[in-house]
């Protein structure tokens, strides 16, 4: 099972087709130069993000990365291992505030997988960690065309 485990995730030669438990990570620390960009394209201008004082007078120790950047991890990882996958909806539960400079862990894990008309509809457990910790979790539903999964491409 371990070695298996490990040809799913390293090898580019067997092909491997998702199964209920089947689980991906990818692991990204967050920037100011993140937070920056995320603030342009969302239109979210909260001054937890960009003020130290304000984010400090909220109970935060520092500015916080917005929760729906990190969040953005789970439709990442599905789509580069199911590229063309069709994220449907997203549950989230902000659990603990990620600051920049911090490295998180974004978990995704296929729960459920049903096929109607050579489709998959497909249930993923999400989650991100922060030193292990649990900082935001909830459940994710995709659309995928195929179980085959693809080998993750790095956006450089």
């Amino acid at each position: 099972m371990m070695l298996m485990n490990r040809i799913r995730c390293c090898s580019s030669l067997s092909l491997h087709i998702l199964k209920s438990g089947d689980t991906f990570r990818q692991t990204r620390i967050y920037s100011n130069q993140d937070i920056l960009e995320y603030s342009k394209v969302a239109h979210d201008l909260n001054p937890l993000h960009f003020n130290c004082e304000t984010a400090q007078n909220a109970g935060f120790k520092d500015r916080i990365v917005h929760g729906m950047l990190v969040s953005a991890l789970f439709p990442q990882i599905i789509s580069s291992h199911f590229p063309g996958a069709v994220y449907v909806s997203q549950s989230l539960h902000f659990r603990q505030p990620v600051y920049i400079g911090d490295e998180v862990v974004g978990v995704v894990q296929a729960i459920n997988i049903r096929e109607n008309k050579k489709r998959y509809f497909t249930k993923f457990s999400t989650k991100c960690f922060k030193n292990g910790e649990l900082i935001v979790d909830g459940e994710a539903m995709a659309i995928l065309s195929s179980l085959a999964v693809e080998q993750v491409h790095s956006l450089g």
